[in-house]
């Protein structure tokens, strides 16, 4: 569970009703006032940023709400921002629903639209902007399911370039693999200096996933690469922003795990829509 979650439970779990006709100003309302309940918060912004209508339930609706907060650390506070998905039928709101007959989570159904400003050049790697299909890919290069599938699906997309325009975005999952962070990092600051192919490359790095020592790192990526990025190169204004870049459309997608993939601009849960594409 994550941090906001564990500060939101005690006072999410106080009421759950909401009048009906819910509207956005409505949600905002009614979770601004459950989460202010908790000490924990100093400040807090809750925005509805879309709204999905269930087609498998009638009568609800998913929010996807922003929220934005301050709260307290054990030294001094932090802040906190996060994505959530709430249902409501203008009655009750509930963090979650849940079918019945599968078992199967709504919020798995529920997802932000991929929108046309998170489309960058520089996240382009190819195929031509204009193609008839956009294929988004967020994925961490040394996950071993990305290892193994997202080469094969860019090199299979990547031979008919005005079918498939292909954006690719690093999200790197510290807490599984460590190296990953300062690998994506060495990846951009090499497609700075020109190279090309780099990202393809990078997934043939062989490092150990949990390597926090950023001269080993450094020295596997130039091997593969025939590279010399330096750990300066690393800490380039125009590196960081590129990985901020990244990491903050991830966020805004509720992107959560890799290889997560957009297709058209929507979420492509089974990975494989590029494949039926004649």
């Amino acid at each position: 569970m994550s941090l906001m979650l564990k500060l939101l439970a005690t006072a999410l779990l106080l009421s759950n009703f909401l009048q009906a006709s819910t509207s956005n100003e409505d949600v905002e309302k009614f979770l601004k006032k459950s989460f202010e309940g908790n000490p924990n918060i100093i400040k807090l912004s809750v925005k509805v940023e879309q709204t999905i209508v269930l087609e498998k339930v009638k009568g609800w609706s998913a929010y996807i709400v922003g929220v934005d907060a301050t709260v307290k650390a054990k030294q001094g506070s932090r802040d906190v921002k996060q994505k959530m998905i709430w249902f409501s039928n203008g009655d009750t709101i509930s963090p979650d629903l849940i079918d019945v007959k599968t078992g199967i989570s709504l919020k798995e159904s529920v997802s932000p639209s991929f929108e046309l400003k998170y489309y960058k050049k520089e996240n382009l790697i190819y195929g031509n902007a204009d193609a008839e299909h956009r294929v988004a890919i967020f994925s961490d290069p040394l996950c071993p399911f990305c290892r193994n599938f997202v080469p094969k699906a860019i090199n299979t997309m990547k031979k008919d370039p005005k079918k498939f325009a292909i954006y690719y975005y690093h999200f790197p999952l510290p807490s599984l693999h460590p190296a990953a962070v300062e690998l994506v990092k060495a990846a951009v600051a090499a497609e700075l200096q020109g190279e090309k192919d780099v990202v393809l490359k990078l997934y043939t790095v062989e490092v150990d996933s949990r390597e926090k020592d950023i001269n080993k790192i450094l020295a596997a990526f130039n091997k593969t690469m025939k590279t010399n990025i330096t750990p300066e190169d690393l800490k380039s204004k125009a590196v960081m922003e590129h990985i901020n870049s990244d990491l903050n459309i991830a966020n805004n997608l509720m992107v959560n795990g890799t290889p997560t993939m957009f297709f058209d601009d929507k979420l492509d849960k089974t990975k494989r829509k590029f494949e039926k594409v004649k």
